[in-house]
């Protein structure tokens, strides 16, 4: 079996420089890792905000980075009743600021589609009901209007 040869250098031996065989270099590992621990997440054990998380998407660090991380913590540390109700006037400061950089922080096409199609068939809905309240209230031919109304949407 061939021997691993250890040589210290440096100031006070910190470097360790190990020469070895090629077959001791072709064996498999037997060096054991430890488990990795898990990502602490947003929230981390001690309960304070992980400001360095990858979910906040870089907004903790942003030109709004610290007007997000005064209404965050707002937010995360409020004891109010709704939560964070007592955090207006800081998600206002931040979104003062969000609104100074909409290159950044602009509003995404695809929220925007989805809101307007819900828009438009609220608004669709409420003025089929309120045709069907005015034919109604046109008196004995109401009802008769209303379902030739009914009969000529839906074709």
């Amino acid at each position: 079996m061939s021997t691993i040869q250890q040589w210290r250098s440096g100031p006070d031996g910190k470097d360790l420089v190990m020469v070895a065989a090629r077959e001791a270099l072709a064996a498999p590992s037997t060096v054991a890792l430890p488990a990795p621990e898990p990502a602490p997440g947003l929230i981390l054990p001690d309960g304070s905000i992980n400001w360095g998380c990858p979910c906040l998407g870089g907004m903790a660090t942003g030109p709004c980075g610290t007007q997000f991380r005064d209404a965050f913590s707002c937010f995360h540390y409020s004891e109010a009743d709704p939560k964070g109700s007592d955090c207006y006037e800081k998600f206002s400061v931040m979104q003062e600021c969000m609104s100074q950089y909409p290159e950044l922080y602009g509003k995404d096409d695809d929220d925007d589609d989805e809101l307007a199609a819900a828009f438009d068939s609220s608004a669709a809905a409420q003025s089929d009901a309120g045709k069907s309240d005015a034919a109604q209230s046109d008196g004995p031919r109401g009802d008769a209007a209303v379902a030739v109304e009914a009969a000529t949407t839906n074709q």
